[in-house]
């Protein structure tokens, strides 16, 4: 077959790929639409770069969608989730009621070969929506970095076969030329989106990057980002 039809063929096929929106205004554009369905995504920044409000406003829209999601945080109580989101007009207590949102706290320690059996289970559940924050503090519970390398694998990868659309959160090293912290999480993703935060002069500066994203021709340049009432929106690059 002639290379030129076998592109077409391979453009025509990418054009397929159904995108999930992810909630945050200006992203979407940024990324062909949204997120791959049944894409695992690495949201990774330092601290205070608003890494648990973009979760919490990604599976936010997922509710609004009518979609089953699930929000596992292995750092925060599902009270402390819960508050945060009504600073931002968010009642995740009525979603959870109506079984449409399940709200789990993990010790990762429970994140073992046993422990992670809800997540084989998420595809008979209809969840469609997974968001996991942080996957950073399995260092604060495993000796070992091997340990902590190997549970991170393993659950990334039990989700990931559940076809879901997730996102995954994580610290990134404030330096150093690793993303995350353990250097796993940003190659058993499809996509990765850095966050940054500068503080000068007084003020603070938020900021976005698509670092990559499988199978979309996505935007390569650091992007402004605001947090307001409204929560997080990425903002246009001034010419």
């Amino acid at each position: 077959m002639p290379k030129r039809k076998i592109m077409a063929k391979v453009k025509k096929a990418i054009g397929k790929f159904e995108r999930m929106p992810t909630g945050i205004p200006g992203l979407d554009k940024l990324i062909e639409g949204g997120f791959v369905k049944g894409s695992t995504n690495l949201l990774a920044g330092g601290t205070g770069t608003g890494k648990t409000l973009f979760c919490a406003q990604f599976i936010m829209d997922g509710l609004k969608r009518g979609e089953k999601c699930m929000f596992l945080t292995l750092e925060e109580t599902p009270e402390d989730i819960i508050g945060d989101c009504a600073r931002f007009g968010w009642d995740l207590s009525k979603y959870i009621a109506n079984g449409q949102l399940e709200l789990i706290y993990k010790d990762p320690f429970e994140l073992t070969n046993v422990g992670r059996s809800f997540l084989d289970g998420l595809g008979k559940r209809g969840i469609e929506r997974v968001a996991i924050d942080s996957t950073s503090v399995m260092g604060l519970y495993f000796r070992h970095p091997a340990e902590v390398r190997k549970n991170l694998f393993n659950t990334l990868s039990a989700v990931k076969k559940s076809g879901a659309t997730v996102l995954v959160t994580a610290e990134a090293p404030e330096e150093g030329k690793m993303l995350t912290r353990f250097g796993v999480e940003e190659y058993i993703t499809d996509g990765v989106i850095l966050l940054h935060y500068v503080g000068f002069g007084g003020g603070s500066y938020h900021s976005l990057q698509v670092r990559k994203m499988r199978r979309t021709n996505h935007a390569k340049d650091i992007f402004p980002m605001e947090i307001g009432k409204n929560g997080i929106e990425i903002r246009k690059l001034e010419s």
